[in-house]
């Protein structure tokens, strides 16, 4: 798949990580490397481990809906999809002063630096 822009006639919030274009799940990358780095929100309703994680959640999906209704927003495509039965598009989300969504969430402290080999655990 060729890396590119996106255009999304609707641009919806799944979850802290994962946003919807146009019916299509993508999952934020936060600037990372596909398969390499990227960005963990905490889980969202049942897939939660715990209320804790629960609620942290639904601020971090809270927070990106804010953060979508901007206008001007860019979604980039990285070329990459996840590794999910869905294949989930892994792109990166850019506010009009440059910033990516992803970073913006990693410094409010509402995501973590995601890496395979580790797995974040919000319920401590």
């Amino acid at each position: 798949m060729i890396a590119g822009l996106i255009i999304c006639a609707s641009l919806t919030v799944v979850d802290g990580d994962t946003v919807k274009c146009d019916g299509q799940n993508m999952r934020l990358l936060g600037e990372g490397v596909p398969f390499v780095s990227g960005i963990d929100t905490p889980e969202i309703g049942s897939h939660a481990k715990c209320i804790k994680e629960r609620k942290l959640a639904l601020i971090a999906k809270g927070r990106l809906k804010e953060l979508l209704a901007e206008r001007g927003l860019k979604v980039v495509f990285s070329g990459s999809v996840d590794k999910t039965p869905t294949h989930r598009p892994l792109v990166n989300i850019y506010r009009t002063n440059g910033e990516e969504i992803g970073k913006k969430l990693l410094k409010e402290g509402l995501a973590r630096t995601w890496s395979p080999k580790r797995r974040n655990k919000w319920c401590d």
